[in-house]
């Protein structure tokens, strides 16, 4: 199957070329190399002769056409965005720009396309999104998104996605273009881009500096590890219902403040600090983000009975895999740090 990857650099989908590459599918990796993509993160598949790379920025409708039109992929999968939410809110306008007049570029050509190719029924246009479109969730643990939970963004960038979603539904149920969805909870593991959680904690644990926690750290995330989500993500383009939605979670819930502690347990292992203090001393509790949601949490019901897929790695196993990776590629975050926002505290503009 020849795929078409947006958002190829960036960490989930570099994840997703890797498996997919791996799995010995021709891959197109279309991605416009802005502030969170790295092709570091593909170099490991970069010569294979089934991967190729177009550098096109989604907003711009005609470099997306020509480039799907001349590839003419089986398959569209659409990762590319911008996805920071301390970022959504100091500048909105780049997030509706990418992830809602960029979505609505791919749906045109790749509806194009699927007409050239008489409206072919295996073709795929594969939307990836975020459990954040279905708002926050109470501390019930009986309570959990399910694909029917209704939208209730609360962010721009939550609502950015929202409307992506929106329009993607919306060409398949009038154009007829055949479409499969997934929402996913937090994704963590390597090549993780640093400015969210566990890599700041990490970074700024192996630099002595304080460890930022926003509010009184209670909030709730159900946490996904990268190479997990990749592997759901092709079980569901292969074998997923045409029109239909999959909630992609890790089944593993955690506070940010547990989260935090349970990397400082590791880091205090594997990398311990000079005066051999926790690393746990340097937890500090900063002001909340506006308008932060307590808890997300993924039914995988669907999923798990449809498709036959879960989680393989447990958040214990994947954070120690995932604080190996840093300790282990030092040159890799080493060279993102001057980039723009990197180590900085983002999102207070509210």
């Amino acid at each position: 199957m020849k795929l078409l990857v947006t958002g190829g650099a960036g960490f989930i989908g570099s994840a997703v070329v890797r498996q997919a590459v791996g799995e010995g599918h021709a891959v197109i990796n279309l991605d416009a190399l802005t502030y969170a993509a790295c092709l570091e993160n593909v170099a490991s598949v970069a010569n294979d002769p089934l991967y190729s790379f177009e550098q096109v920025d989604i907003r711009d409708a005609a470099a997306v056409d020509e480039c799907i039109a001349r590839n003419a992929p089986d398959a569209i999968m659409h990762l590319a965005a911008e996805s920071h939410v301390d970022r959504s809110i100091d500048g909105p306008g780049v997030f509706i720009e990418t992830n809602v007049m960029g979505t609505y570029n791919l749906l045109q050509s790749a509806r194009a396309l699927w007409e050239r190719k008489g409206r072919d029924e295996t073709f795929r246009f594969h939307h990836i999104s975020t459990d954040e479109v279905f708002g926050s969730l109470p501390a019930d643990p009986d309570v959990q998104f399910t694909e029917d939970t209704p939208y209730d963004p609360r962010s721009p960038y939550s609502a950015s996605k929202a409307s992506s979603d929106h329009l993607v539904r919306a060409w398949h149920e009038t154009y007829g273009l055949p479409i499969v969805l997934t929402n996913c909870s937090n994704n963590y593991g390597p090549y993780h881009f640093p400015e969210k959680l566990i890599p700041v904690i990490i970074l700024n644990a192996l630099a002595g500096k304080p460890l930022p926690i926003y509010g009184d750290g209670s909030n709730v995330r159900d946490w996904l590890y990268v190479e997990d989500h990749a592997d759901a993500l092709l079980c569901v383009l292969k074998n997923g219902q045409v029109g239909r939605s999959y909630n992609i979670g890790g089944e593993n819930e955690r506070s940010n403040l547990q989260l935090v502690r349970t990397l400082c347990e590791i880091l205090d292992r594997l990398s311990p600090r000079s005066d051999n203090a926790s690393y746990a001393e340097l937890i500090t509790f900063v002001a909340d983000r506006p308008g932060h949601d307590a808890r997300y949490a993924i039914d995988p019901t669907r999923i798990r009975t449809e498709l036959g897929w879960r989680p393989s790695v447990t958040v214990e196993e994947g954070l120690e895999r995932t604080v190996r990776w840093y300790l282990d590629n030092e040159a890799w975050w080493q060279a993102l740090q001057n980039r723009e926002g990197v180590g900085q505290r983002l999102g207070t503009k509210a």
